[in-house]
């Protein structure tokens, strides 16, 4: 059998996780695991290496399989390196095709141009060797294929997974502000948390951390639901696959009829229309529903005497006024576009609230003002209330929390141990630890 090298990219910041990840996924199909760099890990095996990592990757966003590598100068270089490799011994002209570029530090003028002449050599090269030309096809391709490009070197790779691995295939009802899947499970792997210990989100929202926890303690395979890139190339091993996929559907049919209790991982959120969410989202997961409490996670105490992982990622600017039915069933604060239209409505019962101008621009800076200095003092309030419910009710857990606001701490009233850099997208956060013991609160001068 022949071995081939691959990529697999990720969340930045989650690159020893994944390569730590793949060495376990190697009881799968054997796989040798390559270099860290920033984004991802190389590894190599055989085809069955890619499908296991498509199918059991919880961290990996993508599974993709190196074709060439060259040296260039400019796009020419590239078009007449595309040219040359053998595309039709991975897919035919009767399928449609994606061309994506990415570069670091390039010299290259244009993007849009190099991938243009991307397009052209493949095309050109399955229309020189079976007649016929592939169509394009940028929303739902049947092969993708991936040009990494640097200062010196041109890496064309073939997508293996199609859509992300971290579109799992059970979350369909989401909130504002989702976390991605692939982000989450490496969150939870860096808490150190393990199946079995006590777990708990106290803002769970849709449930990502819940349902990534819970298919990690029943052995469900990320991908089991979904269907995969390889799957329409011509390398596509059927018997082989055919055999990871099965034993991948008899662990999720075993964990329906797990027992809740044994799983030790709880849930919360204020918002009745989240926990909702969150429960359509597991069932979906194929897993067994858990208990969700409806409360405000400065209301919130230990779900279980023995101490656990507390994991979460708590609001910041709007998300902390929570839309949705409060804890039973009173009235929520409102989001802000809503309390703008009533309070833009009492004003003109008054004889005008705002003006805008002949180009429709709000001229209301001082009300824009107060929005936000009234949403900085509800923020406050909200994390000094939970940074108090830490303390006083978590005596003993491990407390993780992912923010892009690096005064967390601060406003907790905590002193972190560690805080880890990752990136949510392009944003970059923090993924701050705190070891609630005694003594754990911040001492902090009294502000004048």
């Amino acid at each position: 059998m022949s071995s081939f090298e691959f990529f697999a990219p990720c969340p930045r910041g989650l690159e020893a996780p994944l390569a730590a990840e793949l060495r376990e996924i190697g009881v799968h199909a054997p796989i040798k695991v390559g270099a860290e760099v920033p984004g991802g890990a190389h590894f190599a095996g055989e085809w069955a290496a890619a499908m296991a990592v498509n199918l059991h990757s919880r961290i990996a966003s993508r599974v993709l399989l190196k074709i060439a590598q060259r040296p260039y100068r400019n796009e020419h270089d590239i078009f007449a390196f595309a040219l040359e490799q053998p595309w039709e011994r991975w897919f035919t002209a009767n399928q449609t095709l994606r061309i994506d570029v990415t570069a670091i530090k390039s010299p290259l003028k244009s993007l849009e141009f190099t991938t243009l002449r991307v397009k052209d050599a493949v095309c050109d090269r399955l229309r020189d060797t079976t007649g016929a030309r592939p169509n394009i096809d940028t929303a739902e391709p049947d092969v993708r294929i991936f040009v990494f490009v640097t200062a010196t070197d041109c890496t064309l790779y073939l997508d293996t997974s199609g859509e992300p691995l971290f579109k799992r295939g059970w979350r369909l009802d989401k909130g504002a502000a989702p976390l991605r899947e692939n982000l989450a499970a490496g969150i939870l792997r860096l808490t150190g948390w393990a199946p079995g210990t006590p777990l708990y989100d106290p803002m769970c929202g849709s449930g990502t951390f819940l349902a990534e926890a819970v298919q990690q303690s029943l052995g469900v395979a990320p991908g089991v639901q979904r269907r995969f890139g390889f799957e329409k190339l011509k390398q596509y091993d059927i018997t082989a696959w055919q055999g990871l996929k099965v034993a991948a559907m008899d662990k999720q049919r075993a964990a329906r009829s797990a027992k809740i209790d044994d799983l030790k991982i709880f849930g919360s959120d204020i918002s009745g229309d989240m926990l909702d969410k969150a429960r359509s989202n597991l069932a979906r997961a194929g897993v067994p529903t858990l208990v969700l409490k409806q409360l405000d996670a400065r209301n919130m105490v230990a779900p279980i005497d023995e101490p656990g992982i507390l994991v979460a990622n708590p609001p910041y600017g709007e998300r902390i006024e929570v839309r949705g039915r409060g804890p039973r069933g009173e009235a929520r604060p409102t989001p802000r576009s809503e309390r703008d239209q009533s309070r833009g409505a009492r004003g003109e019962a008054r004889g005008g609230y705002r003006d805008r101008d002949r180009n429709g621009d709000d001229d209301d800076g001082g009300a824009r003002g107060f929005e936000r200095a009234e949403s900085e003092e509800l923020g406050a309030e909200f994390f000094q209330a939970f940074g108090d419910a830490l303390k006083q009710r978590f005596t003993g857990w491990h407390a993780f929390m992912l923010s892009s606001d690096r005064g967390l701490p601060g406003q907790l009233r905590l002193r972190e141990s560690t805080k880890t850099p990752l990136f949510n997208g392009a944003l970059e956060c923090r993924l701050f630890r705190f070891d609630l013991i005694a003594g754990s609160v911040r001492r902090r001068e009294p502000e004048a």
